[in-house]
């Protein structure tokens, strides 16, 4: 039986050419049984976003010849959480040691500097610091000192006159300098994997929303139904939607367990005159009891000084404005357990968030912290970022990569940040289970 109902498909997006397929070890499916079916693959991807395309590059090259095939529900590559974030390439100084995050982001941070390199694509491995603005955060960012040593990254510990040196509009009591951390454009690493995938014979597809999956027999092939075109007759699904993950998993038959509840990240950017104000990458300390980084001061590789993100609920899982509301995203998100428990668990935080998100002068005051020359005049309103955020039934906000399924469905349920910076990683992750599947 057909299983009816969204239209998901998240991530990012590219355009890619016919594709190919010979003996390399991939069985093809058929395509004498599905004779009403354009499009025959062996893997399908759904979701163009910074893993999506990470997963079919690294797919092609495992596997040459495979018939790879990427379906996106945009018009392009990278337009929703691969292409709407801070561009920092996250050195994993924040990730429990053993985590996936720590594994994933720790290789990430070298590969994909070196990706950036081999493409021609912007970036600069800058290093960041750490700030410290209260007695009461020292021991917290001693604790962050340790466990970026334990990780093997290259620390510096600064007092005032070296945060000074570095940062001159900076204050804070004490710092780290993390030496790993920098920018890329990673719209341009989607757009590039892009046409790596196509180059190598795979096909990627915009403008085509999963309405439909069907898998009646465990022993054959899966059927995707996607607006703007034929069905899809593929091997192996791999769910790389994003926000709408979740959405994709249930089409499947899969319960998920889980729920995306999305999070809208707001920032503003300084003038271009202030821009001096900022010369690198600063953050402040993080606070332990709530899974955000706080807001922080970014140079991009285009010299635009980001501040930010708050995090406030979003009321759509693509709601990028405070007036965008989905009232299908707004029921499933209220009638989930889990969003009432979030609430009741972090409320504090949460109105301190809304807070800063509706008034400016609010935003400031927590920006001047870090940056005591900063007026409100000095910020300009910047776009805004949607978080896929899974959350449990009890209210656990998921803090690592989370995968599930079973062949010949892989589903990538979380991707949180450092999910761009660990892309390839991820995928590496993500052929191993495609590889058993088929």
């Amino acid at each position: 039986m057909s299983r009816p109902g969204t239209d998901a498909g998240d991530g990012a997006r590219d355009h890619a050419g016919d594709g190919a397929s010979d003996d390399a070890g991939v069985a093809a499916v058929d395509a004498t049984e599905a004779a009403d079916v354009a499009h025959v693959t062996d893997v399908t991807v759904i979701g163009a976003g910074i893993v999506g395309l990470a997963t079919a590059y690294t797919l092609s090259r495992a596997r040459p010849g495979a018939r790879i095939l990427v379906l996106e529900k945009e018009a392009g590559p990278a337009l929703h959480q691969s292409g709407r974030n801070s561009g920092v390439i996250h050195s994993g100084i924040y990730y429990r040691p053993g985590s996936l995050k720590a594994q994933y982001a720790l290789a990430g941070s070298v590969e994909m500097p070196k990706f950036c390199a081999e493409h021609g694509i912007a970036h600069a491995v800058t290093g960041k610091l750490i700030v410290a603005t209260e007695q009461a955060e020292l021991p917290r960012l001693h604790a962050l000192a340790v466990r970026g040593r334990e990780h093997g990254l290259a620390i510096r510990e600064f007092g005032p006159a070296q945060i000074s040196e570095a940062e001159p509009a900076v204050s804070g009591l004490a710092a780290i300098h993390v030496a790993s951390t920098g920018v890329c454009d990673f719209p341009a690493v989607a757009r590039t994997l892009a046409g790596l995938v196509r180059a190598a014979g795979g096909d990627i597809h915009y403008g085509r929303p999963v309405t439909a999956i069907d898998h009646d027999d465990p022993r054959g092939p899966v059927t995707i139904r996607a607006a703007g075109g034929p069905p899809v007759r593929t091997r192996v699904l791999v769910n790389c939607a994003g926000l709408h993950s979740d959405r994709i998993a249930r089409l499947a038959g899969h319960d998920p367990g889980m729920r995306i509840v999305p999070f809208r990240g707001e920032f503003y950017e300084l003038a271009p005159a202030r821009r001096g104000l900022v010369r690198g990458l600063v953050y402040p300390v993080p606070d332990p009891d709530f899974p955000f980084l706080g807001v922080h001061l970014t140079r991009d590789v285009h010299g635009t000084v980001h501040l930010g993100p708050n995090a406030v609920p979003a009321l759509a899982r693509e709601g990028y404005g405070r007036g965008t509301v989905s009232l299908r995203d707004l029921a499933d998100t209220a009638a989930f357990p889990g969003t009432w428990r979030i609430a009741r668990r972090h409320w504090r935080q949460e109105v301190g968030e809304v807070r800063r998100s509706l008034s400016k002068r609010a935003f400031t005051a927590a920006a001047r912290r870090l940056l005591p020359a900063l007026n409100p005049a000095d910020l300009l309103p910047a776009p805004a970022g949607v978080r896929a955020q899974a959350v449990l039934p009890d209210g656990t906000l998921v803090d690592d990569f989370l995968f599930g399924g079973a062949p010949p469905f892989v589903h990538v349920l979380n991707a949180p940040s450092p999910a761009a910076t660990a892309a390839f990683p991820i995928a590496r992750e993500i052929v191993r289970r495609v590889e058993e599947a088929l």
